[in-house]
């Protein structure tokens, strides 16, 4: 056995040292599907900030876990699974849906493409809302679309009140509206605004991770 098969053998047990602990794993098995902040994993765990912080730490400290800064209250943070958090692991959650329901402020563009990718990958109907709606969808979302061939729907931004029902599946993809619904939400994805930058890379990042994490998501999600 070489040197780099020996290495990745001690990060995979790693990783499995770090999961033997019930709570690592279901904080891990949470993380799967959407983003929190360690206020949320304490409250969804029933565990005391001290104890989130230790297993948070360990999950870390073996490339499982990353945190970055909300773009919307900078006191808070979100907690992510790594690209490669789960490489030799198997994830343990599923949900089901009979609609889904992208959200974030404007419904201007990570909403809009969320919604479009999702019908690429699934036939769970999708649909997208803001909290507070824009007047257009953004050019630069447009633009995204266009330049990865995705058929944007021709429709006006609109507010999540007017669209939403009990039973929808709901995913917040802009820190501000996560934070404003709070638990109304099923799964949050903290993906930076990319209207506030405005090029078209930050369209293309948005959109490339708006489609990894789709694409992630709807396999696991059994239509109700």
């Amino acid at each position: 056995m070489n040197t780099e098969r020996i290495d990745q053998v001690a990060a995979r047990a790693a990783k499995h040292a770090a999961l033997s602990d019930p709570s690592r794993l279901r904080i891990v098995d949470r993380l799967t599907l959407g983003d929190l902040s360690p206020t949320e994993i304490g409250v969804a765990l029933g565990l005391p900030s001290n104890l989130i912080t230790h297993h948070l730490n360990v999950l870390e400290s073996v490339g499982m876990v990353s945190r970055s800064r909300s773009e919307a209250d900078k006191r808070r943070s979100y907690v992510h699974l790594t690209d490669d958090a789960l490489h030799g692991l198997t994830p343990g959650r599923a949900e089901r849906a009979s609609r889904v329901i992208f959200v974030c402020t404007a419904n201007s563009a990570r909403s809009q493409l969320a919604a479009a990718l999702w019908s690429t990958h699934s036939s769970i109907p999708a649909s997208s809302g803001g909290t507070h709606p824009a007047e257009r969808i953004d050019p630069g979302a447009v633009a995204a679309a266009d330049r990865h061939s995705l058929a944007l729907r021709d429709e006006s931004p609109r507010a999540l009140t007017s669209i939403l029902n009990d039973s929808d599946f709901v995913v917040t993809v802009c820190d501000s509206a996560h934070e404003e619904l709070g638990v109304a939400g099923h799964l949050h994805w903290s993906i930076p605004d990319p209207v506030r930058i405005g090029t078209d890379d930050a369209f293309d990042t948005t959109f490339d991770e708006l489609e990894r994490r789709i694409a992630e998501l709807a396999p696991r999600l059994a239509a109700s």
